[in-house]
């Protein structure tokens, strides 16, 4: 069991990456509760909304300062990290899943580079600790579950692969220069605002065709499952580890523990919406796609007392409301 947690975010100045996308504005919202001096979110609205921080906004007040611009800008992030005076940064920017499958070299260099921009600017003495955002999809299709993190990094698409090189690039400066960081490898995420349209994830995907009464398509049998956390878990889980000192130079698988094919997930949806009957067809597969996820999370839980708070019924419930209530869109 880890030591009390001794450190905090009250009356700090902290810098969300990506701030405005759906896993960063949840985390906006959960640091607001600790009271800190400012939080500054940097997002190129690639994947973020500026409607996701309407919550957070009311919450922080003037504390809230906004950059719709992109975080692998060196120039810039040193000019407004500077001007911030930023303590803490989260990195949540990055170009998602899908972009990879179409654009996969400005992927790869993307993701790669604004990792390494924030890496340089922490090694120089900007801000002091780094919590970065890293993907489950690194370890690719299960070996053994639960995944631990010591599982092997099967980088199965250039998504997958510019995530590791990320990871590799933060754990290499704290290896070399001594940098203050912890990497969080959040499961499959899920909950009110998670991307739509193109880079949509396949619980809004289903809430929406089904109110619109258009066809409904599962990639591949339908027998590949996934790890589920809802989106607030996760951001409680990031806090946690800033508070937690001994977090520091590790690694944080969070999700769930619990494997769930695809099939029962859109199962899960329909009954709850009223539609149990709901024609369903199978396509190709995703290339790429991962065929087996489950966490590993005893690190989590050891170290920052993790644990789900969440159950995927109860989230799945607010999910739906989220969306039917016409907040999606």
């Amino acid at each position: 069991m880890a030591n009390s947690m001794c450190l905090s975010l009250a009356h700090k100045n902290i810098l969300v990456t990506g701030g405005a996308g759906f896993i960063g504005s949840h985390l906006v919202e959960r640091i607001a509760a600790e009271n800190p001096l400012k939080v500054i979110v940097i997002d190129n609205l690639y994947l973020g909304k500026k409607d996701n921080l309407n919550v957070a906004a009311e919450l922080l007040g003037g504390r809230l300062k906004c950059y719709w611009e992109s975080a692998a800008n060196e120039a810039r992030m040193r000019e407004i990290i500077a001007k911030e005076e930023v303590q803490v940064v989260y990195n949540l920017a990055v170009i998602p899943l899908p972009a990879s499958l179409e654009k996969p070299s400005w992927t790869m260099m993307e993701n790669t580079v604004l990792t390494t921009v924030l890496c340089e600017l922490q090694r120089l003495g900007m801000f002091r600790t780094l919590i970065h955002f890293s993907t489950s999809e690194v370890y690719g299709t299960a070996e053994f579950v639960p995944i631990t993190e010591d599982h092997p990094l099967i980088r199965s698409t250039p998504y997958a692969a510019s995530k590791t090189a990320g990871d590799m690039v933060v754990m290499s400066y704290a290896h070399t220069f001594g940098t203050d960081v912890a990497i969080l490898r959040p499961f499959n995420n899920y909950g009110p605002r998670q991307n739509d349209g193109k880079f949509s994830g396949i619980i809004p995907t289903v809430i929406q065709k089904v109110c619109r009464e258009e066809p409904l398509t599962i990639n591949g049998d339908g027998a590949q499952t996934r790890d589920y956390i809802y989106v607030k878990d996760t951001a409680e889980a990031a806090v946690r580890i800033y508070e937690e000192a001994a977090t520091r130079g590790k690694i944080l698988n969070i999700g769930s523990g619990v494997e769930l094919t695809v099939n029962d997930l859109v199962g899960k949806i329909l009954e709850i919406m009223g539609k149990p009957d709901y024609p369903v067809i199978h396509g190709p597969p995703r290339p790429g796609d991962v065929r087996r996820h489950m966490a590993g999370i005893s690190t989590a839980e050891n170290l920052i007392r993790f644990s789900r708070k969440v159950e995927l019924e109860e989230g799945l419930h607010e999910t739906i409301s989220w969306y039917m209530s016409g907040n999606s869109g």
